[in-house]
């Protein structure tokens, strides 16, 4: 493996992993963010430095937290006491955790290398009181690379007081290389039978429903055109997808969703231990931002976002966010990379 480290602007640094095979992962303390990853061709969307991320979008690659998603009007009780947690203006909900948040933060990190595999961990604190939430919780960000193509993300966390804790990383995938160029054509399977149905707000109803007979079905892999050209409500009310999907296991051996290139070179599986993924097409419709001097197309990206469905805070079905106090928190992602050579 080969490691190099430069300046990212403002004071935050760019680490870039690269495999034996040319294959590469570029990581920045800013947010914990991921920046960059492939060879010849870019997988996923960023900026090319700080600043960029500092004004144009400061989520787009970021670790999210300490709650990805919204809170209904920023509230919840845990241990029979209630909280009320920094609300955005527009919405009045809380979103990500509030502003500023994981995104934004410079994350101390180091690097390990080992035979087959490097990673660089970041690590940072949430203190007691931020935006709301209680206790003094500290996290760490493991993003590792293997030989085999893989970019495996593992979060731990503790919290010296009960908590709520529900991170995910914001990573969008495009897999033309191209950001003038929509995912309509790329095919996606998940391991999905049931969503979430979203409120015009975003907000969940607290519904799981079946995915069978919708436009949210892709138990069967299907190109995402057939999502975005459909009339189907939920997909109307948002101009693609922003949805929590139900995973059938959460089992890290376990395929969990597939995605695809138009030209059938690239492959990307995706194994967690979450329960739920969020599935967002980027849905930016004109107000796209310029990224590496494009500008982003609409649906220019879609995310995997590994988590506890949004809403967790207010209906049980959807599982458990609370966080014990002193009790380790511990997931895992993996992204594996399979390139298809030309005959």
């Amino acid at each position: 493996m080969h490691i190099t480290e430069k300046d990212f602007g403002h004071g935050y640094r760019l680490i870039t992993i690269e495999n034996e095979s040319g294959f590469h992962l570029s990581v920045t303390d800013l947010g914990a963010r991921i920046v960059s990853l492939g060879n010849a061709r870019e997988l996923v969307l960023g900026f090319d430095s700080a600043t960029e991320y500092l004004e144009k979008d400061p989520y787009i690659g970021a670790m999210v937290g300490r709650i990805a998603g919204r809170i209904e009007n920023g509230h919840f009780s845990l241990e029979e006491r209630n909280y009320q947690v920094t609300t955005d203006p527009l919405t009045g909900h809380c979103l990500h955790g509030g502003k500023p948040g994981f995104e934004s933060k410079k994350w101390a990190y180091h690097i390990e290398e080992n035979k087959d595999t490097t990673s660089v961990i970041f690590s940072t604190i949430s203190p007691d009181g931020e935006h709301g939430f209680p206790g003094n919780l500290t996290i760490e960000v493991r993003y590792s690379l293997t030989e085999e193509n893989i970019w495996e993300l593992t979060t731990k966390a503790i919290s010296d007081q009960t908590t709520l804790f529900n991170p995910t990383n914001h990573v969008y995938f495009n897999l033309t290389g191209d950001v003038t160029k929509p995912i309509d054509q790329h095919q996606l399977w998940l391991n999905s039978s049931n969503y979430a149905p979203l409120r015009s707000d975003s907000i969940p109803t607290g519904e799981k429903v079946t995915v069978t007979d919708t436009a949210f079905d892709f138990q069967v892999a299907k190109t995402l055109d057939r999502v975005f050209s459909s009339n189907f409500e939920q997909k109307v009310l948002f101009n693609g997808i922003d949805h929590p999907f139900f995973l059938n296991s959460s089992n890290l051996q376990e395929l969990a969703a597939k995605l695809s290139s138009p030209d059938g070179l690239i492959e990307l599986e995706v194994f967690t231990d979450a329960s739920c993924i969020v599935i967002f097409t980027a849905n930016f419709g004109e107000n796209t931002p310029e990224m590496h001097g494009k500008n982003l197309a609409d649906h220019g990206g879609i995310t995997f976002e590994t988590q506890t469905a949004p809403g967790a805070e207010q209906f049980s079905t959807f599982g458990s966010i609370s966080l014990l106090a002193n009790q380790p928190y511990e997931t895992t992602t993996r992204f594996k990379i399979t390139m298809k050579e030309v005959d």
